[in-house]
Formats: C-alpha cells, structure tokens, sequence
C-alpha cells in the first residue's frame, strides 16, 4: 500500500513541531504540503530529511509556497509553475514524478472577495489547470492531482452552504471548473470512499468554527483512471487540527493498492 497525504501547513516554520510530529505518527509515504509562506532558502530541509524524508520545494516570501516530500520513492521535479500564463509568478504549483507518478501539488487562489480582480484571476487559474490536467491525461500514465483546490465541490463538503452561495469558494463557476476536472476523466477520491457523509478537512481560526465543527472540505486527491482502481482507503487526521499552534487545516490521506 501507497499512503499519500495533503497538508495546507499554513507556515512551515511556525508550525514545523506540529508538522514532524504528525509525519512521525501517521508516516505516510507521500506528501503534498501548501502555504509553506516561506522562500527557498527558509525551507527547513536539515529537518524534513532528519525525520527520513526528501523533498523538493517552490517557495515564496510569507505567502503561497508548496512541496513534495517522499519517504519511500524517488523525485524528479517536471515543472513548478502552472502553464498558460508567464506572468503569474506565485508558487502555487509543483510537479514532479514521484515513483512511477506524476503529482502535481496545488495551491488554488482563495479568490476572494467575490465579484472582484481575485476572483477572475481563480477563474482563470482554474481555466489554466484544466488544461494542463487534460495534457496530463494524454500522456497515459498515472497522475494525480493532490492540495488545496479552495472549493467545496458540493453542499456535502460545507457545514452551512447557504451562507456561503457568494462566497468564491462556493460560487457555482468556481464548483463547475472543479467539476469540469471530474468529466475530463478523474476521480475525486475522498467523495469516492465517501459518498453520503459530511467530511471536513478546514476550521476557521473564528468563531469557535473548530469546537462546532463547522468546517469546509477544501483538500482534495483527483486520480487519473489509472489509480482510480487502486483507491482502497482515506479520511482526514481531524485530531491534528486541536494540537497547539495547529493549523486551520488538518492532514487527509488515501491509500493506493
């Protein structure tokens, strides 16, 4: 078994304890982490590779930043930056074959305020993903696309989705791009193994959102037909999000055959 994990950090050196404690407990083999907020030379590799991990990585001074690191396959590093718009500088982005497949790890806009300048560039940053995975599915091999998609694909994935209708990680165009990814031929896995149930994998820092569980399903795993078959288990470490400086995500994983 395959067990691969995604992990919004929300700062990797404020929360680096939080982080090593979790790998030493859950160990998963493969992992996608978001919002390192931290440039290239501030990424704690001394650490990572202390508790048996190598990585690569795609920083970004206090905001953005995201990485792959694997305890048991080697990484070779494609890309680290989403094609379709040379301008667009921000490391939300990484790519890499990672074994015998090819993870892109995502950081999708928040978009927010909605309607607005932010909001059209989510638009077209998830325009610009579509294509790419669509590229992605052409080459045949096994991809999967892994992080923080910053969408509550259905009502399901949202603890009061009536308050939240104007909000840009539930507005109907940014769940149709989400959507779109799905008919272009992968599987959202953690909706696959859990069809009927409320699943949350985000609890705001407000409002006591935590302590009343009214969370948000942000982090997402999409499996090309090639894995799709070999999904066997998943969930999400909700016990991390109450750990001391924890971040407003928590950890979620699948397996693979």
């Amino acid at each position: 078994m395959i067990k691969i994990a995604t992990f919004n950090i929300n700062g990797i050196n404020g929360r680096l304890a939080v982080l090593l404690r979790w790998l030493k407990e859950a160990t998963p083999d493969i992992v996608c982490l978001q919002e390192l907020k931290a440039p290239a030379d501030r990424f704690p590799k001394a650490a990572i590779e202390a508790a048996g991990y190598q990585a690569v990585w795609h920083g970004q001074k206090a905001y953005n930043g995201v990485a792959i690191l694997s305890r048991s396959f080697p990484i070779q590093e494609i890309r680290r930056q989403l094609p379709g718009d040379k301008t667009d500088d921000s490391s939300r982005y990484l790519e890499a074959i990672v074994g015998k497949m090819v993870i892109g790890c995502i950081y999708v806009p928040n978009g927010n305020p909605y309607p607005g300048e932010k909001f059209e560039f989510k638009r077209k940053w998830f325009k610009r993903l579509s294509a790419h995975a669509k590229a992605l599915l052409k080459h045949d091999v096994p991809v999967l696309l892994v992080g923080d998609f910053n969408v509550m694909p259905t009502e399901l994935d949202v603890y009061k989705p009536e308050k939240y209708i104007n909000n840009a990680l539930f507005r109907k165009e940014i769940r149709a791009a989400y959507a779109k990814l799905l008919t272009q031929g992968y599987t959202d896995a953690l909706r696959t193994l859990f069809p009927t149930e409320r699943i949350y994998t985000f609890w705001d820092y407000l409002r006591f959102a935590w302590e009343r569980n009214a969370g948000l399903r942000l982090d997402h795993f999409l499996l090309s037909q090639h894995l799709a078959g070999r999904l066997r288990q998943g969930g999400v470490d909700k016990h991390v999000r109450g750990w001391d400086k924890a971040s407003d995500h928590a950890p979620a994983w699948i397996t693979l055959r």
